[in-house]
């Protein structure tokens, strides 16, 4: 134990320093995917595509691949102000040996709380503050991060599923209506979703759904 506290005591500073900012590097690194998922748009993003994909019937069509890509992407574009602010604020002085940790952690935390105090419900917040007996916060910064966080993740789910189900109305409609015809013409042999999803697909592509879902996504973070 001795010799390795003197092997620190003796190092020179620079190598010290440079030693912590990799272990700091790979802390981030391995924390980085519940970061993305948790305390980002991705949880909104990929559910509202998800369920677009049900909507429609086609359960591999888009891939997985090409939905959690989209959603990464487009959680990156979202999240861009926020990374940016972040690596200025926090990461560049840090490396810099501007800053501490400690100090460096508390600059970094500040852009992601006020994002997800934006997207988070009362409601929700209020629930984690009167389970961890937590006195009510004044700002943004008094809001402990172990509250903000699945209060956010909360409020995502809820969103996300109000926009899937307007999503699924016009699919539902067909379906139904084509469920009718077939029956009305005795075909209760021939599963109906075979019929209505080339229906589907078409008045997906007349209205251009796609863009709708992604123009629909974006301005719910507006």
């Amino acid at each position: 134990m001795n010799d390795f506290i003197s092997i620190f005591s003796d190092a020179d500073p620079t190598n010290v320093s440079t030693s912590v900012k990799l272990l700091l590097l790979l802390t981030v690194l391995s924390l980085a995917p519940s970061i993305l998922i948790l305390m980002t748009s991705f949880v909104r993003i990929i559910i509202i595509l998800s369920l677009t994909r049900s909507a429609l019937a086609t359960s591999t069509m888009p891939p997985n691949q090409v939905l959690i890509g989209l959603a990464l992407f487009l959680t990156f574009f979202i999240m861009a102000p926020t990374f940016q602010e972040v690596y200025d604020e926090s990461l560049e002085p840090l490396f810099d040996s501007e800053i501490g940790l400690e100090e460096a952690y508390d600059r970094a935390t500040g852009p992601f709380k006020e994002f997800m105090a934006q997207h988070t419900r009362q409601k929700d917040l209020e629930l984690f503050l009167e389970y961890n007996q937590s006195e009510r916060p004044e700002t943004i910064d008094e809001i402990p991060i172990t509250v903000l966080v699945p209060a956010f993740v909360l409020s995502e789910l809820k969103t996300a599923f109000q926009m899937g189900f307007m999503i699924f109305i016009p699919f539902l409609v067909i379906d139904m209506i084509v469920a009718s015809v077939l029956m009305a013409m005795g075909m209760m042999m021939l599963p109906p979703v075979m019929v209505s999803l080339p229906f589907k697909i078409l008045l997906f592509v007349l209205v251009d759904g796609w863009y709708l879902v992604m123009k629909s996504i974006l301005q719910s973070f507006g």
